[in-house]
């Protein structure tokens, strides 16, 4: 279990600023609910460029929630300005840290800043900078974001780059091309630490591993999400790669129960667990 401090678990149980400012007039969104994670970030700037209002959306685990609701308190009363210097690093120092594994949630938060900022101020990034070369088909990651990632936190090896962007975490195919931006970037530290070993580690599980995972994710990271929305989800059984689970509370009988199974739960059990599982509702 990851070590969370009490300043994110009080962001994550209590977050403050959710919801949308209305009449915004600078909105920044990032992510994507195929990836498991994604951020709507809307503000309100008056004639000085000073921030009075901000609010969020997310749909993410714990930690996006908190980094989200901690971002809307850093940034009010900044100017657009000011705020355009907040990096990820700044977000997670600001709920006394993330577990390395969720570093990719401050990061979010800090594109959907910077996103929200190029709306207010008429800025529309060509198409080909947001795209870039997809490194990661799993979650969409560009060879751009993965060396601004690598360089902005100085990181050494593919592991390190999984946690903040989540490139390489899921089939695991792209783990030598992430090795090899790193060395670009970082020369012979990379070298040295061990970054351009890029074998693709196994991740066979035994059933036992597979189950245990599986019904921790759905603790940790999905049951929660489901509550906040007064819904529940009961794990019914597992054939193999096959999940059956029932949607419990407002999630049972819901008109987007199919989008909630797959792009969310299907989602965090392929991140957490196997890209190779399959999410079935059953009624029981």
């Amino acid at each position: 279990m990851w070590n969370y401090s009490e300043k994110l678990m009080d962001h994550f149980l209590h977050p403050r600023n959710a919801g949308e400012v209305e009449n915004a007039n600078a909105v920044g969104e990032v992510g994507s609910l195929t990836c498991g994670d994604a951020l709507r970030l809307t503000l309100k700037v008056d004639d000085q460029e000073r921030i009075t209002e901000a609010k969020f959306q997310t749909f993410g685990c714990g930690s996006a929630i908190a980094s989200s609701s901690v971002l809307t308190e850093m940034v009010m009363g900044m100017t657009l300005e000011e705020a355009s210097r907040i990096t990820n690093k700044e977000i997670a120092d600001s709920l006394d840290g993330l577990p390395p594994e969720k570093m990719h949630c401050s990061v979010m938060g800090m594109e959907a800043l910077e996103a929200a900022i190029n709306n207010y101020r008429g800025i529309s990034v060509p198409e080909e900078v947001v795209e870039g070369e997809i490194v990661c088909k799993c979650f969409g990651v560009t060879d751009m974001k993965i060396e601004r990632v690598v360089r902005e936190n100085n990181l050494l090896t593919v592991e390190d780059v999984t946690h903040y962007c989540k490139a390489g975490g899921g089939c695991e195919e792209c783990r030598p091309a992430i090795g090899k931006i790193i060395e670009q970037v970082q020369g012979e530290k990379a070298v040295h630490a061990g970054a351009v070993d890029t074998k693709k580690p196994s991740r066979q599980l035994t059933n036992i591993q597979k189950m245990n995972l599986i019904m921790e994710t759905i603790e940790r990271e999905i049951r929660p999400l489901l509550n906040a929305d007064g819904g529940d989800i009961e794990l019914i059984d597992i054939d193999g790669n096959r999940v059956q689970v029932a949607l419990r509370g407002s999630c049972a009988g819901c008109v987007a129960s199919s989008f909630t199974l797959k792009s969310g739960v299907e989602a965090k059990l392929r991140e957490f667990v196997s890209d190779e599982l399959v999410v079935e509702e059953v009624e029981k």
